[in-house]
Formats: structure tokens, sequence, C-alpha cells
């Protein structure tokens, strides 16, 4: 039986935030286990909900999406994250702060599912 791997989803934008939660439901593979509209807020998820993924957009008010990554692999090291954004200029700050995938907004489901970890 499919484990399906546990997700945190963090975007300051409640449109997209919604939209994300509608795509990845749609997949057995990914359970939806919270929301967060700002790094902190993903903080504090994360130290709630322990999911085992936080897909995470990067440009957000207050405390971005690389300063939020950095503190929960300094927290939990074992959580994958997955920065989801419009620019592509912000990969390698991605690296450094931690993330193990990078993808540009509109991607594929199949994509998002991959980088999440739940497929080879």
């Amino acid at each position: 039986m499919l484990v399906p791997i546990q997700t945190l989803i963090v975007d300051d934008s409640p449109r997209s935030r919604a939209g994300l939660r509608a795509l990845l439901t749609t997949s057995p593979e990914v359970e939806v286990v919270g929301e967060a509209a700002s790094g902190s807020e993903a903080v504090e998820q994360v130290a709630q909900h322990h999911p085992d993924a936080v897909l995470m957009d990067v440009r957000m008010p207050g405390m971005d999406g690389l300063a939020a990554t950095r503190c929960i692999k300094k927290k939990w090291p074992q959580i994958r994250i997955v920065l989801l954004t419009m620019y592509d200029s912000y990969r390698q700050e991605a690296q450094a702060a931690g993330a193990e995938a990078y993808l540009i907004k509109g991607c594929s489901l199949d994509e998002l599912i991959h980088a999440l970890g739940t497929r080879d």
C-alpha cells in the first residue's frame, strides 16, 4: 500500500496555496497536512505537523523561503524542502540554504511529485 508523503504548502498567496492544494490532492502519492502564508508560519507548522516535505515559495514578506529553509533544515534536517518560485535566479541560494529541489511555478504535477521525493 502506498504511503503518501505528508506535505506542507507555504506561499503568501492564498490563491497559489489553494491551487497547489487542489493539484496535489489529485495524487494519492501526496497528502497535504497544512498550509502557511510566511516563512515564520512555515517553521511553526513544521513544528506542529512534522511533514515529510515542505513545498515553499521563495519570495514572501517577513521571513522569506530561503531563511525559512535554513531554519527548518537546522532543526529538522530530515525534512525535504522544495522551493517553488516564479524566479530562476535563486537556485544557488536555495542549494546553499539546504533545499533539495528548486522548481519554477507552472511545472507539471509529475515534476512536483518527483521533487517531493515520492518517485525515483
